[in-house]
């Protein structure tokens, strides 16, 4: 599997290249005569790292959207795949506004409450979330507690702690159309 990637680099012929990342360096060094040094100056300044992926040909794999929601998961499967840690979790935390970052036993987990108007509503909230997290691949668990109040966990359970697939989830989640079922909050 090659992970495609979209760089800005100016010592290419087109504004925004699409290229393999396994033959990136080759293609960089042999037909642009980069060095290494100039390569990771260029993956420095034009590419947002992920700590969430395992290094790969000496770079961790990488995505260049700041906007979650317009991501895609990729599979839980994959062996490159590995729990980010608690700095790079806090990094990311403020790029989905009303989730928490929690830690339960060593594993870091995102979390978010609401209250609905009724249990029915819940389920709705519920069946919402369920078409994303299928569309996605990526499940979240779901807690109707009492019958109005709803929690939702996201944490990849494969790798036993947090990835970008998680953000991803939770950034999709929170553009879903809620406000009819929850709870007006009271004005002061």
């Amino acid at each position: 599997m090659f992970r495609m990637i979209h760089l800005s680099l100016p010592s290419l012929s087109k504004p925004r290249a699409q290229v393999r990342l396994a033959s990136l360096f080759q293609r960089l060094r042999t037909g642009h005569g980069c060095t290494i040094t100039q390569v990771n100056q260029i993956f420095q300044n034009h590419v947002a790292l992920s700590s969430s992926r395992k290094l790969q040909c000496g770079f961790r794999t990488f995505s260049t959207s700041e906007d979650f929601s317009a991501k895609k998961c990729v599979p839980c499967n994959a062996k490159d795949l590995s729990p980010m840690t608690e700095e790079a979790a806090n990094e990311l935390i403020p790029k989905v506004p009303e989730w928490n970052l929690v830690n339960e036993s060593g594993v870091l987990k995102l979390h978010r409450a609401w209250k609905v108007k009724s249990f029915l509503k819940g389920l709705e909230l519920f069946r919402l979330v369920a078409e994303v997290a299928e569309s996605e691949g990526h499940h979240p668990d779901l807690h109707l507690v009492g019958w109005n109040n709803v929690t939702i966990e996201i944490w990849t359970h494969a790798v036993g702690g947090l990835t970008e697939n998680d953000f991803i989830l939770a950034a999709k989640i929170n553009g879903l159309p809620l406000q009819d079922l929850l709870r007006r909050k009271a004005k002061n």
